[in-house]
């Protein structure tokens, strides 16, 4: 088969570079490549239906990213053994690509769209989420699909104070910003990231530094484009019919009464009530063939003007549809302790968002394990966020957790798990939930604040409180007026050009989230946005204060208490004993939860109980196996019979430790049959009174311990010339003399 090949390479630095090539893979797609770094390679296609359905006034977007396990030489866990429905980390991807392409549409584009993109092989140093964003846009970029790009997304880490793009996974582990961003040619669209409580200034560095990158490989694909012969051709569409004289009659009708309204009304169910009123009373004055059978374009006038009257209220006026001045943020209380059962919890309220967060304290058995194509490992800390259609006054099915509460939940973890304290103080596995519970704008940010509130209820020990802030951004680039929003409502995110997230502590940012709806933002009004944020943020966490200003000394008295330490390494074998025979009696006797692994060649022990008294039990009795006393000889102990024999019965002197107790030191009389005395199982108290020079057992004494019966006579020992011990001499001079004939014979 003919087909021809067409390829680009970008130059990474350090002698890594990425390439895309196009002609040889999926080619009955509108547009297909296959991108490669290293020995990690995603092949990425575009297919777009040439015509829109029937009343679709959006873009029906699907972007797809799946992980085959073949990939990384895996088999799929379960019981089918193929590739299921996607797991987080895989939506957490596609809603990072989905973000930043979905803006670089043409408006009027209505026709469905899938962007699938498959990691088909893996490297265990190249990390692929980097390359989906790159990737996706190039399929495009070969298609005739209208595209107002192309974008390009990379990720960008600050390693030993250098930024990196694109860092290796071993890389990653030291970084102090780990930061997703994606933009065109000349502009930023989408960041989401991590960092350790950095500066803004710091942030923005990392941003400029990820958009020179971005530009490079924007211009790959644009050559790549021009190589394909689809650079600047874009199919033909028409999704979109207009009734201008309807469109205007609208406009000039209800623009001064609904900007009237949004002036006046404050809360958003008294707003929703009058412009639905104001609706209905313009509908009434039209005649049949202008609401009915223009009622698809009437809906889509209604709306635009509706946006632009709060818009432009906000431009113009400086007011905003609550009142506030831009910088203003919504009254904010909060509550700890409020749920008695839960291992901590906090209700916190800003304006029209409400959010009820729950902690849960469980032990190692609890953490979640993670079994991805590329990476199996276990989680500790675990954040996930309900959004109930009830918290926007909303009826509708549940449909199990939505793209959104993936994301939102994992924004809000990023935010707190760089204040949590490390496993060496606090081994508990860490479970928040959070329901959201009314919702006007930024649940995630709440989230954030609900959750650092119950954390410190809880007493975990954070490093510092962290709060969040929503920014918005409305823009008009005729007038090149701008306003940026602190505290954004519902409305004021859909009808804006930008939605912000920021969250940290006093010292500095821990996380962020930014999508950008129209491209040209510069990074002067990035600045200004993240300045304005900074105080936004300071004012919420000293609100929170004002609830619990600090973690509380104890934790919950129902919550578990667990204890973990370290162990030699060579000691992990007796804790657990044959068959684990020795920490599932350790469990059972103390009544607790013991968990133990190998950590670099070093044992971690934890142990989980209610009871205080039962956890210092099992950690007095590991530490005995893992660092054995010396058992002296003279001294009293108690121990658990642990075998009985007919000439006398093991005791345990200490975990790990048997010791003989023979039947003549039972008692200081003649006993015949061991389970007279003793029972397995039962607890008895016994003096070392010696040890076995050939086979090092300790020998133990019971009746050394009991008083000696007046008139005791010590058993006088039996002659050595009675005749029991003539026969056995004999017996033994017999056995000798066939056994010196056998060895002439031989």
């Amino acid at each position: 088969m003919n087909y021809t090949v067409h390829n680009q390479t970008v130059d990474l630095g350090n002698g890594r570079e990425i390439s895309i090539e196009t002609g040889k893979l999926a080619k009955q797609a509108d547009g297909s490549i296959v991108l490669r770094s290293g020995k990690t390679m995603l092949l990425a296609t575009i297919v777009s239906s040439q015509n829109a359905r029937d009343e679709v006034d959006f873009l029906p977007l699907t972007v797809d990213y799946r992980e085959k396990y073949a990939a990384a030489g895996r088999f799929p866990g379960g019981f089918f053994k193929r590739e299921a429905r996607p797991s987080d980390s895989e939506v957490l991807v596609m809603r990072l690509v989905d973000r930043a392409l979905r803006p670089m549409f043409p408006a009027d584009y209505h026709a469905g769209t899938q962007v699938m993109v498959q990691l088909m092989s893996a490297d265990d140093e190249v990390l692929p989420d980097s390359l989906v964003g790159f990737a996706a846009s190039a399929c495009i970029a070969v298609s005739d699909v209208p595209f107002n790009g192309p974008i390009s997304e990379v990720r960008v880490a600050r390693i030993d104070g250098k930024f990196v793009i694109n860092p290796h996974r071993t890389e990653l582990e030291s970084a102090d910003i780990d930061m997703m961003v994606a933009g065109t040619i000349d502009s930023i669209v989408m960041v989401e990231g991590e960092m350790s409580e950095v500066s803004e200034n710091e942030m923005v560095e990392a941003i400029e530094a990820a958009a020179k990158a971005i530009t490079t490989q924007c211009e790959a694909q644009i050559a790549l484009a021009k190589a394909v012969g689809t650079h600047g051709v874009s199919r033909e569409y028409s999704h979109e019919n207009h009734d201008e004289v309807l469109k205007a009659k609208v406009f000039d009708t209800l623009y001064p009464t609904m900007y009237a309204a949004a002036q006046k009304e404050k809360t958003k169910s008294d707003r929703k009530t009058a412009f639905k009123q104001i609706t209905a009373d313009f509908v009434a004055t039209l005649s049949d063939v202008e609401s009915k059978d223009n009622a698809f374009m009437l809906k889509s006038y209604l709306h635009d003007v509706q946006k632009k009257a709060i818009r432009d209220l906000l431009l113009n006026d400086g007011v905003r549809l609550d009142g506030r001045a831009s910088t203003d943020i919504r009254a904010i209380w909060g509550e700890v302790d409020y749920l008695p059962s839960c291992h901590g919890s906090a209700l916190f309220q800003r304006g029209e968002t409400q959010a009820l967060t729950t902690l849960t304290l469980g032990t190692k058995q609890d953490e979640q394990l993670i079994d991805g194509a590329l990476v199996r490992k276990t989680e500790k800390f675990l954040l996930h966020y309900n959004f109930p259609p009830f918290s926007t006054g909303e009826e509708r099915p549940l449909r199990g957790t939505s793209r959104r509460e993936v994301g939102h939940g994992n924004l809000a973890l990023r935010a707190l798990k760089k204040v949590l304290p490390p496993v060496e103080d606090c081994p508990y596995t860490i479970r928040l939930v959070s329901e959201i519970l009314e919702s006007n704008g930024s649940s995630s940010m709440a989230t954030v604040c609900a959750g650092t509130l119950a954390l410190m209820d809880g007493g975990i020990k954070i490093k510092a409180p962290v709060s969040g802030i929503a920014m918005g951004l409305i823009t008009d680039k005729e007038s090149g007026k701008y306003a940026i929003l602190s505290d954004i409502l519902g409305d004021e995110d859909h009808l804006g050009d930008m939605d912000f997230k920021v969250t940290g502590t006093e010292e500095g940012i821990t996380a962020c989230q930014m999508d950008m709806k129209i491209q040209g933002i510069g990074m002067d009004v990035l600045r200004e946005a993240l300045d304005q944020a900074r105080e936004g943020r300071h004012h919420i966490r000293r609100e929170m204060m004002k609830v619990l200003d600090k973690p509380n000394e104890d934790f919950k008295p129902h919550a578990p208490r667990i204890v973990a330490f370290n162990v030699p390494g060579d000691a992990i074998g007796a804790i657990i004993g044959p068959g684990g025979k020795i920490i599932q009696e350790l469990q059972a006797e103390t009544n607790t939860n013991i968990s133990i692994e190998d950590i670099d060649g070093e044992g971690r022990v934890e142990i989980a109980a209610s009871d205080k008294a039962a956890i210092d039990d099992a950690v007095k009795r590991i530490k005995q196996i893992a660092f054995p006393p010396t058992v002296e000889i003279g001294e009293v102990y108690e121990g658990k019979v642990k075998t009985i024999m007919p000439y006398g019965a093991f005791v345990e002197v200490m975990p790990g430790i048997d010791g003989l107790l023979h039947v003549s030191e039972l008692e200081w009389k003649r006993v015949d049959n061991v389970e007279d005395i003793l029972k397995e199982g039962e607890n008895v108290k016994f003096k070392v009174v010696g040890r076995d020079p050939k086979t090092g057992k300790i020998k133990l004494s019971r009746k050394a311990l009991l008083d000696k019966p007046e008139g005791y006579v010590e058993p006088a020992e039996r002659p050595r010339n009675d005749r029991g011990g003539d026969r056995q001499r004999g017996d033994r001079r017999e056995r000798g003399d066939r056994g010196e004939r056998r060895e002439r014979r031989d």
